[in-house]
């Protein structure tokens, strides 16, 4: 079965609910009066599930595949944020215990999408190659 749109990709789906988490997060309590440190863990969070789509719609494997390691970067920054948004007080354990995993799982994800990608790039340029020759 071949993917046809962005919202199939299982990646794009988990990111778009990392992101609704993140965004339910830092409405809360202190975390919503920190307008830089909310802001910036949202843009992340937007980025990754951007990223996916825009790189998807691009139609072209080698393009496709930056926009992933740039969603796949924007998790990692994400994680680093709820790192710093757990030291000064905004989550409490329980929140905080679930929404690296959740990163880190669109991490892996990303990751195993734009190996997908990256082979399906290579194979298409040893066809290309061979054809030249």
């Amino acid at each position: 079965m071949s993917v046809e749109r962005f919202e199939d990709l299982t990646a794009w789906q988990k990111a778009r609910q990392l992101n609704k988490s993140i965004y339910e997060a830092t409405r809360q309590g202190s975390f919503a009066k920190d307008y830089g440190l909310a802001g910036q863990i949202q843009r992340a969070a937007v980025s990754i599930m951007s990223n996916i789509a825009e790189g998807f719609e691009r139609y072209n494997r080698p393009e496709f595949h930056q926009f992933l390691s740039v969603a796949k970067a924007s998790c990692a920054e994400v994680r680093c944020q709820l790192y710093v948004a757990l030291d000064v007080g905004y989550l409490d354990q329980q929140t905080f215990a679930s929404l690296p995993a959740r990163a880190e799982e669109v991490g892996r994800m990303v990751g195993g999408l734009r190996a997908s990608v990256a082979k399906s790039r290579d194979a298409q340029r040893a066809n290309k190659k061979v054809r030249q020759s």
